[in-house]
C-alpha cells in the first residue's frame, strides 16, 4: 500500500510535528544561517541571488540552482522598474513569513485555508534617505497589515491564530525589535 502523506493547505503536517519534535530533542537542529549574495548592475538594479545555506546541522544544497531576485527603483526615483525596491521587498518578506507562518500553523490546528491575502502598506518620508533631514528616518514609520482570510474555523479562532504568528513570525520580530547589523569592507 501506498503511504500517503497527511497533508493539510498543501503543508505535510507529519513532517512539520516531526521537526518540532527534532528541535525538542535537539535544540542545535534549530539553528540556520541563510546567505544571500547582490550584485550592483548599474543605476538603481541589483541582483541577489540565495542558492546554499546552513541548517538542520548541515549545509542544505537542495537548489539545484540559485533563488534570484531583481531590485530597483521605480523611474520617480531614478530607476528601470527591474524589480521591486528595497523597501518594497521589506514588504514581501513580512507578507511572506505571515502567510507561511498562518498557512502552517493551521495546518497543524487543522484548519483549511480556503484563500489567505495579506494587504501591506509601508509610510516612509524621504527627507531622511536624501540627506536632507537628520530628525526623520530613512526608513519605514508605520507598516499597517490587513488580511482576509477563508477557512472552515470560526472568526475568533482565526483571529486567534493570526494573534499567535504574529508571535512567532522571524520577519515581523525584525521589524519590532533592532537587529545587530556589522558592515565592513572586505
Amino acid at each position: 500500500m501506498e503511504n500517503v502523506a497527511n497533508k493539510k493547505n498543501g503543508v505535510n503536517v507529519d513532517q512539520l510535528v516531526d521537526t518540532i519534535e527534532a528541535v525538542k530533542n535537539d535544540p542545535e537542529v534549530a539553528d540556520f544561517r541563510f546567505r544571500a549574495k547582490t550584485e550592483w548592475l548599474g543605476g538603481g538594479h541589483s541582483r541577489t541571488t540565495f542558492k546554499n545555506f546552513y541548517g538542520a546541522k548541515q549545509e542544505d544544497s537542495s537548489r539545484s540552482k540559485p533563488i534570484v531576485m531583481e531590485g530597483d527603483e521605480p523611474p520617480v526615483l531614478l530607476g528601470n522598474n527591474w524589480g521591486a525596491n528595497a523597501v518594497e521587498a521589506v514588504l514581501h518578506a513580512l507578507g511572506s513569513c505571515l502567510s507561511v507562518g498562518f498557512v502552517y500553523n493551521a495546518a497543524a490546528r487543522d484548519i483549511s485555508v480556503k484563500s489567505l491575502e495579506f494587504e501591506l502598506e509601508g509610510k516612509m518620508d524621504l527627507h531622511a534617505f536624501l540627506g536632507l533631514s537628520e530628525k526623520s528616518r530613512p526608513g519605514y514609520e508605520h507598516i499597517s497589515v490587513k488580511y482576509r482570510v477563508e477557512a472552515n474555523a470560526p472568526k475568533e479562532e482565526l483571529k486567534e491564530l493570526c494573534d499567535y504568528v504574529q508571535k512567532t513570525s522571524p520577519v515581523l520580530d525584525m521589524l519590532r525589535n533592532p537587529v545587530k547589523v556589522d558592515v565592513e569592507m572586505i
